[in-house]
């Protein structure tokens, strides 16, 4: 009793059970209308989307907390540090994507070799999830990417994520529509130019590659993965 009062005063209990609580919550909520293999294993893959964002934000020594699950919204992590500079912020929303990518292509490749359509179902879940969390528009993670090349590229994500309301109206494409709007209005304004003031000379080419090498791929392997589990 005395270790458990210790560990709860400490809070390391405390972020185990608001972790793994929210897990299990979204694979109640996912199971009830995808079955529970499927929930289980698209649940595993926004946690290990989201472990990217907080291994890299502990890599750069910033205070992060622990991975909260939200049913149909996700997870997030509580990035404790506000003042960011441009690459630091591009790092930490690049590692997300990126971890969860490669985790959704192990489904997939293990998929192919064995002819399982669940672990298919669930590569394409996967390849989408990181897909539209690359959409250039601050607060997804493609808006903290695009910033170090440049704000005014949240612009672009302003019709994407338009089109996206219009395809499939969801009240979680309002709510992100409301968080983007200051960004977006910084940029009309101009007070996002002060951004690029201290990002280093290569990073906008370098993260521009990364960017839009993650993305192609992505966009074809959910395609693709897509089609064999349509067909």
């Amino acid at each position: 009793m005395k270790l458990l009062l210790v560990l709860l005063t400490a809070g390391k209990l405390g972020k185990v059970l608001l972790t793994g609580g929210t897990m299990l919550l979204s694979v109640f909520v996912y199971a009830i209308t995808f079955g529970w293999r499927y929930a289980v294993g698209f649940v595993g893959l926004i946690f290990v989307h989201e472990m990217g964002h907080f291994v890299a934000a502990r890599k750069c020594g910033l205070a992060v907390g622990a991975p909260v699950f939200i049913p149909f919204v996700g997870a997030w992590i509580a990035l404790k540090d506000a003042n960011m500079d441009p690459e630091t912020e591009a790092y930490v929303g690049l590692a997300g994507p990126l971890l969860g990518s490669v985790a959704a292509l192990g489904c997939y490749l293990l998929a192919r070799h064995n002819g399982e359509p669940l672990l298919m179902a669930i590569a394409y879940g996967g390849f989408f999830l990181n897909l539209f969390n690359l959409i250039p528009l601050s607060p997804f993670d493609g808006g903290r990417i695009v910033a170090v090349i440049s704000p005014r590229l949240w612009l672009l994500g302003v019709p994407i994520l338009l089109g996206l309301f219009l395809w499939k109206p969801s009240p979680i494409l309002i709510l992100m529509a409301l968080l983007a709007a200051p960004r977006v209005w910084s940029v009309i304004n101009g007070s996002a130019r002060s951004l690029q003031h201290t990002v280093k000379p290569g990073a906008r080419l370098k993260y521009g590659a990364q960017y839009l090498g993650l993305v192609a791929g992505l966009a074809l392997l959910a395609f693709d993965a897509h089609e064999r589990v349509a067909g």
